[in-house]
């Protein structure tokens, strides 16, 4: 008589991944902590009292919608005529309309800006 050799399962190797993928999660935690925390007896400086100024080579969009470069007012087109292709930077008024920062945007996309970057506050809380 021949006996036939005992059906082997297979092993479920679901139980493998579910390990390794735990492991990594553990990893992560722990090298995710890119800081330490800030003691929580420390106060940070306020700067309200404290005159903004606006970046170098920043458009400034005021509030009653003008735009200025380095103090002297002027447009898109002659933003860009004088600057070429570069990226541009806008700091916009808190008070000024969205739909005049979208226009002065378009524009200077239009006019070949291959990018518009706003400039604004950053806060900690």
């Amino acid at each position: 008589m021949i006996r036939r050799p005992p059906i082997r399962r297979k092993r479920d190797s679901t139980i493998t991944l579910i390990n390794v993928v735990f492991l990594m999660l553990i990893f992560f935690l722990i090298a995710g902590t890119v800081a330490p925390p800030l003691d929580s007896n420390l106060q940070l400086v306020e700067t309200s009292g404290l005159e903004g100024r606006e970046p170098p080579d920043a458009l400034v969009l005021h509030q009653d919608g003008r735009l200025s470069f380095r103090g002297a007012v002027t447009d898109p087109q002659t933003y860009m005529a004088d600057h070429g292709a570069k990226p541009v930077r806008i700091v916009p008024d808190r008070a000024v309309p969205g739909a005049r920062l979208i226009e002065v945007t378009g524009a200077l996309r239009r006019l070949g800006a291959p990018g518009v970057f706003l400039v604004t506050v950053r806060s900690l809380e």
